[in-house]
Parts: C-alpha cells; structure tokens; sequence
C-alpha cells in the first residue's frame, strides 16, 4: 500500500468495468458506452476517437493505431496493425538529392496513409457489439460543442505550435497562438466525416470527397500520394509476439512496431538481480539505462516493416539478450552502443478498457510527433501524421523508404499474462520511450512489487542522444553518483511519457491506473 504521507493516485477499483486514459472526458466516455450496453472495443473505439478533440497535438483522424483485444471468452490475444504505408509514388531518390540524409519530419515526404480509421471500422465490426454509431457519437458530439483545453494538453500544445503550417494553422491555432488552459477547442469538420464513416463505413474517409480533400491537399504540397493510395489502406490481423519477465508473460505487437524491443530489453534486465537494488537509485538506473542503449540500438538496426524484418527471431532469442547483457558495465557507461553490439548482431494517445465480460483492449493511438507533420487537409483540417519520419534513407537498409512500404513505428500496446491467464491490459505512450517504459513498468511490478499505479508513478530515465534524460523525481545524490558513471545527466524539458493499465483480480475487480504525467484518469462501474 502506498504511502497516504505522500503525493500520488491510489488504484481505481470497480467490479463491472474501467477505463484508463489520458483524458477524463475519454475515460468517462468509454464507461457511459459500456454501461448502455457496448463492449470494451466500442468504448475503447469511442474513447480513442474523442481523444483526437481532446489531445488534438497528440492524435487524430490523420494517424495510425494499433490493438490488441482479449475476447471474453479466451485468454488469446488478437493483435490488430492499423498502421498505414508510404504512398506507392513515394520518390526516395528525389528526398535525397534535395539534401537529406535522413527522412524530413515536417514536410509532405514524411506523410504516410492513415490507417487508424480502417482498423477503427475492422474492429467495430469483428468485435464491437454497439456499432460504429454508438462509438462515433460522443465525438461527434463533442467535435461540434467544443472541449476545454487541459493543462497538459495546453502545455503540449504550445510546445510544439511552430510546427503547425498553412491550413494547419488556421484550424489548430487561436488567432495565430495556441490556446490557453480552459479556451474552448472546436472541429466540426471533423465531426462531418465521423457522420460519413457511420454512414458509408471505412469509404467515408477512404473514398470520396474525404479523401480528395486529403489527396488534393497533399499533392499541392508537393506529395505523391493518390486516391488509390488511399483506397488501398488496410489494416491487418497479425501474431502477437511474447517474452517471459520473472513469473509474467509480456505480450507485444511484431513489427513494424517496436515490441520487440520492449521484449529484448526485458531479457536483457533478467540478467540482472534488480531485486536488491534501490528501485530508484543509481545503480538500478544505470542498468536499466545501458540495456536501453542496446536495444534501441538493436531496434534501428533490424527492426522494419513486417515483410523486411528477417531477423525477428534473432532479436527475441535469449541468447541474443544474454550476449547483451554481457556487454554492460556496471562503473561505467557504454559510450558507442552500435560498435560494441556489433559482434552480437552480425506525442500518442493510449486507451485501455476492460468490461464487465473480461473482455480487454490495449489500443495506441498516434500522430506521432506533436501535431505530426505540422500540415493539415484544406476542407475538413485532418492533421496528418508523419510516419514516415521513421524510414531511413540508409542504402539497403531493412527499414529503408520505398513506396507501399510501412515504416518502423514506436506505438505498441501490451499485455500482461501471468500463468497463461491475461491480467493486466497496459501501456506506455511518449514516442521512442515507449519500449524503454514497457520494460520499467513491468520490472516495477515484478522486482519490486509495486502496485500498477505506483509502478507508473515513479521516475523515469531515458538515454537520447548522448544525454541520460533524469526526471525531476530523482534524489540529487543518484544524479551525481551517474554523472561520476560518465553519463551526461539533464533534465528533460517533458516528462517522460504516460502510461494507464488495468489490472483483472481474480476476485471479480478491475484496478485501474492512470499516470500522473497527464491530464487522464481511470474510472469504473
């Protein structure tokens, strides 16, 4: 039990059914849904939708998802990629000779198809149970009356609001600023298409004029995209992939996600008694830190869309994780992960929801950067992501940009299963920490023993570029300790991701966390 002294949420605890969000109108629009009788993929479908007027610089119709749901009856997981692929057109050679050696981020080169709209559609119909209309009508609603800016949401919105350009301007900015804490934020346009999409199903954004207003647009900036790009958007069931952790199984989306990572990094910290260890402390911090490095260098190494990722096995072999953890040093840092790994390896929105029939859903749901490339359609101001940020422009490389192509992706949402029995739906936004959160909330859980919430709660620490990114909730001692280490310790100017979970007791109830990084919350009935 945590300490009642300190600042922190305690579990929400509920028997029929919960939500975790990062946004309390989603959270409380997924229960009213399941409470009129829909299931945990209609609330999680109606929640997600919404969180694109609520966390507009986070999510949106111009993005990708990704899903996996636990039917009612099963402890199988199905795992749905609703990620979209690079325009057939694409033209790699033209992006290089333009000067770049790596892939723009906010320009129209980055913009891959949405596919979230699709698996939105796949899911309502092969596992929903309300129908798209029930799931679509809080957003509706809401797109039209308007939702108050949170303070997260605020502070995230300014941030990143020089991206914004063109249209993108005129329907994302208030009188050319970003909105205060409490301004009201509009979209009716976007609840027009949501109508379209009830009406017509997936050919209501796919199709039409949705999807002219998103074709056009595009190619006046200078994109290849066409209409059958778009027509041709489908998402895909695909195998879960899993790893043990202590007495837990970890289960993850396969590529072109970076679930793998996750997986590998946790095999990679089985190596290590963490259980003695202060779970905040230096010494479980600089572990944790330098397996990070090597998988994340493993990620950008191998990991690509699914039909070019041929060394997954490779990646999930304990031998690889073991090899690995044999390069780690616990005195000082590894200053050049790639070269010394080399002889081995020859903002997002989360929804989770379980209802009263034990039904679960993890779903991820992402623009990628803060208000993604910047750009938006002309009619209906669909924000579109930018993806395509994640392809290479490395020769040969298994992730290099090409037409029809999905790029590596950081979105992943994840399961817990203890004793082949699913216990626990969860996840961990915050771009390319995502892998690195999965490991630590797990790790929290197993090793030290805490509660879901706690495990969220606590500080975090994230190697990027060069520099150990310290949370504020690290004592001054441990700083210093890994500064002597020869880490590059700072502050990051954002919190380190966000992350909600649900925990199913074997007694009847769900247990619901939210983190405290944003705005949400978890709620049941």
């Amino acid at each position: 039990m945590r300490d009642f002294h300190l600042s922190g949420r305690s579990e929400t605890i509920a028997t029929q059914g919960m939500c975790a969000t990062s946004h309390p109108l989603a959270a409380r629009t997924a229960i009213r849904i399941m409470e009129d009788g829909g299931n945990a993929v209609d609330a999680a479908i109606g929640a997600a939708v919404l969180l694109g007027i609520c966390e507009p610089q986070s999510t949106g119709l111009g993005g990708d998802c990704f899903a996996l749901v636990k039917p009612p009856d099963s402890d199988e997981v199905i795992a749905l990629n609703g990620s979209g692929r690079a325009p057939a057109a694409l033209d790699v050679e033209a992006i290089r000779d333009r000067g770049h050696d790596v892939m723009p981020t906010h320009t129209v080169d980055a913009v891959t198809i949405p596919g979230a709209v699709d698996a939105f559609c796949r899911l309502s119909e092969d596992w929903g149970r309300a129908g798209l209309a029930a799931s679509l009508a809080p957003a509706i609603f809401y797109a039209r009356e308007g939702v108050p800016v949170s303070p997260r949401v605020a502070f995230d919105w300014a941030a990143c609001a020089d991206s914004l350009h063109g249209r993108a301007r005129d329907y994302y900015l208030f009188d050319n600023r970003p909105p205060d804490v409490g301004a009201i934020f509009r979209a009716p346009a976007q609840a027009d298409i949501l109508e379209r999409v009830i009406r017509q199903g997936r050919a209501g954004f796919y199709d039409g004029p949705v999807a002219q207003d998103m074709v056009s647009t595009l190619q006046s900036l200078g994109g290849r995209h066409s209409m059958d790009d778009f027509a041709a958007c489908r998402c895909e069931y695909v195998k879960p992939i899993e790893a043990d952790y202590g007495d837990v199984t970890i289960v993850e989306h396969p590529p072109n996600g970076q679930g793998a990572t996750a997986l590998l990094l946790a095999r990679i910290l089985d190596h290590f008694d963490l259980r003695g260890l202060d779970p905040f402390g230096a010494e479980r911090t600089h572990i944790e830190v330098e397996a990070a490095k090597l998988a994340l260098d493993a990620r950008d190494r191998f990991i690509a869309d699914a039909d070019c990722t041929d060394r997954l096995d490779h990646l999930l072999s304990s031998e690889t994780a073991r090899s690995l953890a044999d390069l780690i040093c616990r005195d000082r840092v590894i200053s050049t992960p790639a070269l010394q790994s080399g002889a081995v390896h020859k903002d997002t929105v989360l929804v989770v929801v379980v209802d009263r029939d034990r039904m679960a859903v993890s779903l991820i749901y992402s623009i990628f950067h803060g208000f993604g490339s910047g750009l938006a359609s002309s009619e209906f101001g669909i924000n579109f992501q930018n993806r395509g940020a994640g392809f290479t422009l490395q020769r040969g490389h298994p992730n290099e940009a090409a037409g029809r192509k999905r790029p590596l992706h950081t979105i992943i949402p994840a399961m817990l299963k203890r004793r082949d029995r699913v216990v626990m739906p969860f996840g961990v936004m915050g771009g390319q920490y995502q892998a690195v959160g999965h490991a630590r909330l797990v790790s929290n859980i197993v090793d030290y023993g805490m509660d879901p919430q706690t495990a969220l709660d606590g500080p975090r620490s994230f190697p990027e570029s060069g520099r150990l990114q310290l949370e504020r909730g690290y004592q001054e001692s441990v700083r210093r300790t890994l500064a002597d280490r020869g880490h590059l310790v700072e502050v990051p100017e954002v919190p380190l991701g966000g992350g909600q979970a649900i925990t199913i007791d074997e007694s009847g109830t769900v247990r619901g966390a939210s983190d405290h990084r944003k705005d949400g919350c978890a709620l049941g009935y």
